[in-house]
């Protein structure tokens, strides 16, 4: 699911803040993007959030912020220049034209900047508390977000189990049908065969007793039932439920598939078609649940 969360923090001298966002995705992916002197800061902060995260894209980039024009403007021109002439030659050697851009400039000077001031190291103590309280704030925001969001998803999958719930009462109702309009078609057959068997006959008997049992879906719809009613469970519990949620769907759509198959009733097949479409978008919004 979709978050955001955001923390300031500092680090001596050094302002920073930390923003989180989250997209989704099927598993866990988490990217981190910080400073360059902050060896080992993903390894660091990985461990942190999956404490509280289990699904989905998850990207955390720390910034150092700038403390106004004058600070804005305070870097190393000498180490910005030595630069320049170093990229220069280097273009030579290669026999390119080197063109310095305002782009390449800023960012020389942004580079220039943060070594000049230097930042405290990661394996500091005190370092590592700071990062790791604005990780669990920024963190708890984005859960707070994808928990709203949750409801929403949860009220959205609630109203498609109903669907499906119906669909299942009109499968049961037209079952109930289908032996009956069977028998009938047969006697119709035999009929216009020229056949003088009735309905009393054994052989009649025999045939419409191995239809009935061939189109049975009794132990299918109880299974579905069943189905519903623990995917419905797993809107109350509190643990992860997104990949328990996407087996209870491969379940259904198993039941619903050898309904189609048994059923010789028109209008159950359509139910099934309604049914598997409507489990179809169930899936794909499972897919963003944790």
């Amino acid at each position: 699911m979709t978050g955001y969360g955001r923390a300031g923090f500092s680090i001596g001298a050094a302002e920073m803040t930390l923003e989180v966002s989250s997209v989704n995705r099927r598993g866990l992916e988490i990217y981190v993007s910080g400073p360059q002197e902050w060896t080992g800061l993903e390894r660091l902060v990985t461990g942190w959030v999956k404490e509280h995260v289990s699904r989905g894209k998850v990207s955390l980039i720390f910034q150092i912020q700038t403390g106004g024009e004058a600070a804005a403007l305070a870097w190393d021109a000498n180490a910005v220049n030595e630069t320049l002439q170093k990229l220069e030659q280097q273009a030579i050697t290669l026999g390119m034209t080197f063109t310095p851009t305002p782009s390449l400039l800023l960012r020389l000077a942004e580079i220039h900047k943060v070594r000049r001031e230097g930042l405290a190291s990661l394996e500091d103590e005190q370092v590592q508390s700071a990062v790791q309280t604005a990780v669990k704030t920024a963190v708890e925001q984005l859960v707070a977000m994808r928990d709203k969001e949750g409801g929403f998803l949860a009220e959205d999958l609630g109203k498609r189990l109903d669907t499906l719930e119906s669909l299942l009462a009109q499968i049961v109702t037209f079952s109930q049908d289908t032996v009956a309009r069977y028998r009938e078609l047969l006697f119709a057959r035999l009929q216009q065969a020229g056949l003088s068997l009735d309905l009393g006959d054994e052989r009649v008997l025999k045939e419409i007793s191995l239809f009935a049992d061939r189109c049975d879906i009794a132990e299918e719809t109880t299974r579905l039932r069943s189905h519903f009613e623990q995917f419905r469970a797993c809107f109350a519990e509190k643990q992860e439920v997104g990949r328990k949620l996407d087996f209870i769907c491969q379940e259904m759509n198993r039941e619903l598939n050898t309904i189609g198959s048994k059923a010789n009733n028109l209008e159950i097949t359509r139910c099934v078609i309604d049914g598997k479409n409507e489990l179809e978008r169930i899936r794909e919004q499972v897919q963003n649940v944790e």
